[in-house]
């Protein structure tokens, strides 16, 4: 039995392995062809970055635009968007001789009025055709009696158009919303106009100075809601 070797366990280090730090023990280690984290993060994924589409990036971008910061403007401080600040800080530049910066705001500048006039334009062209075309076509429709077709709306009555300025407008109406909240006010003018000629007649009969004080006030009251009814309808361009 002196030369005989004893075969130690699988599980069991041999008498010369050290194990330490980096050497666990046997029973500790990952089996051949097993990963120790089977489920983990795959291969390569360290050096990925969660993916942005376009348009989720436009709106990162005009949220920090347009998200308000405090700057200083003379002797106060005076919150603005991010985007006002920039540009704002860029004109002073170009004020203070600094050619980069007037040379960015120059283009700036150009560029913008560049993109106002063409959008102007396309709007006026756009008012004239649709004015020109209703108009001819609502002649078409009263020289053959036509009658039940609905009018358009805008009406090419309410499409107003400077050829000095090449300007182009509506006064009324756009939309369908807009004539239902057009006709509901005129309605309420027509209710308190007619009030007030009640108001009127009775303090011409009425006696009684109490009585007469209370219509007054009444009178009053119809007086300043038509007011602000009038003020509305001059709003909305009618």
């Amino acid at each position: 039995m002196t030369g005989r070797k004893i075969k130690l366990p699988a599980h069991k280090p041999a008498a010369d392995y050290d194990v330490g730090y980096g050497k666990p023990p046997v029973s500790g280690r990952f089996r051949p062809g097993r990963s120790g984290n089977p489920k983990g993060r795959p291969r390569g994924a360290k050096n990925k970055r969660p993916k942005l589409n376009e348009e989720r990036l436009k709106g990162i971008i005009l949220d920090e635009a347009y998200r308000d910061i405090t700057v200083r403007d003379g002797d106060r401080n005076v919150t603005v968007p991010m985007a006002q600040a920039i540009v704002r800080a860029l004109a002073v530049n170009a004020a203070k001789g600094q050619h980069r910066s007037q040379r960015l705001f120059a283009e700036m500048l150009t560029t913008t009025e560049r993109q106002n006039k063409e959008l102007a334009d396309a709007w006026f062209n756009t008012a004239l055709d649709y004015k020109i075309e209703w108009d001819r076509e609502l002649e078409r429709r009263r020289q053959l009696g036509i009658t039940d077709l609905p009018e358009p709306l805008p009406h090419p009555d309410q499409v107003r158009i400077d050829m000095n300025t090449a300007e182009a407008w509506i006064q009324g109406p756009a939309t369908k919303d807009e004539k239902a909240q057009l006709d509901l006010w005129r309605e309420r003018q027509e209710m308190f106009e007619a009030e007030r000629e009640g108001l009127l007649e009775d303090l011409e009969t009425e006696p009684d100075a109490r009585a007469r004080a209370l219509m007054e006030e009444d009178l009053k009251q119809v007086d300043r809601v038509l007011e602000i009814i009038e003020q509305l309808l001059e709003k909305i361009g009618y």
